[in-house]
């Protein structure tokens, strides 16, 4: 007949809850491996909550320009607004091709 378990002490109870909440198991080349779990804020990854709720001037100020260009983008969307590289094409008129200046 198989031994029961023992159980674990507070404190082993405690260093076990404690572990994993900071590491994850996941399957790297088959093989189970425990990773630390990436920072959150409220359960939301970081990243993700700076992209939600940081005004235009603190992600100006922090580098993350490609946010702000993601946010500009989404606003000319909702607008109707083609979606243009900023830079305005000159007509071409006349036989030969010229600009007319």
């Amino acid at each position: 007949m198989a031994k029961p378990k023992k159980k674990l002490t507070a404190a082993q109870r405690a260093a076990r809850k404690k572990r994993k909440a900071e590491f994850m198991t996941v399957f790297m080349n088959g093989k189970q491996v425990s990773v630390r779990r990436p920072p959150t804020v409220d359960g939301i990854l970081v990243e993700e909550f700076i992209r939600q709720n940081a005004d235009p001037i603190w992600l100006h100020q922090h580098g993350y320009g490609e946010i702000l260009h993601e946010r500009g983008m989404a606003e000319q969307e909702s607008m109707g607004e083609p979606q243009t590289s900023g830079i305005r094409k000159a007509k071409v008129t006349g036989e030969s091709g010229e600009i007319p200046f």
